[in-house]
């Protein structure tokens, strides 16, 4: 009887799945360790120039201007509670352009950006509220000044339809990325410094593929008006 003999290269080649469980695995014993070893003590929002984020994003600007009748996303008294505890910063506008078009946006900016900022996940903060949260897809956004990694969604309760796209910077990065935001965390951990961040969300309701688009050119419109040093704030200095 005859047996075949598989090369070693053949037999000893690591599989994908492998590899990528190694990775994982590696970049958690690298966490675990840079924050048993290395606690960071320096936040980099105590070491620039304070800013409000109430008066960074103007109430009007292109063909958008402040809607104070429309009612926005309401979350839970506990979960708001919790959200004033992570987040220094939180502005929550709507807008409607002269055809009558509305988007709603929202941003959580917190000086101290850790784990917790994934408790304000869109995602989780509309399930939180009784939505149906489907479509969810990683996008590409051309902002005008480089490409941005989006996230979109479809949340739905009852006959509302919402269509939300949102970003998280972490520091200067923006990511969508659960495993990359825990390296742009331990890259800023090792150097001793704690990363700033926020939670960027825009949303309208009815059509979907419109009101992505919408959205898209809301972003646009928004950053097209700011400083240079303001539109860091929004989309960090990787996205420029």
């Amino acid at each position: 009887m005859n047996i075949t003999r598989l090369p070693m290269a053949a037999t000893n080649k690591p599989q994908p799945s492998i590899l990528k469980a190694f990775f994982v695995l590696l970049v958690m014993l690298m966490a675990v360790s840079s924050a048993i070893f290395l606690k960071p003590t320096k936040k980099i929002a105590d070491q620039s120039e304070q800013f409000s984020m109430e008066s960074l994003v103007p109430k009007q600007f292109g063909q958008w201007r402040e809607d104070n009748s429309f009612a926005l996303l309401q979350v839970s008294h506990d979960k708001q509670a919790l959200l004033n505890e992570i987040y220094s910063q939180n502005l929550a506008r709507t807008y409607f352009d002269d055809k009558g078009n509305r988007i709603m946006l929202s941003i959580a900016y917190g000086g101290d950006q850790g784990d917790a900022m994934r408790v304000h996940n869109p995602e989780v903060c509309y399930f939180d509220q009784g939505y149906q949260v489907q479509n969810i897809t990683t996008n590409n956004l051309d902002t005008g000044y480089g490409q941005l990694s989006t996230k979109r969604l479809t949340a739905t309760k009852g006959s509302r339809v919402e269509s939300v796209t949102y970003w998280i910077k972490v520091g200067d990065t923006v990511t969508v990325q659960g495993l990359k935001w825990k390296l742009v965390q331990m890259k800023y951990g090792l150097s001793g410094q704690i990363p700033d961040g926020l939670v960027f969300r825009v949303s309208s309701i009815g059509d979907e593929l419109g009101g992505y688009k919408l959205q898209e050119q809301f972003v646009r419109d928004l950053l097209a008006v700011l400083s240079p040093e303001n539109r860091v704030h929004l989309i960090g200095k990787t996205s420029l």
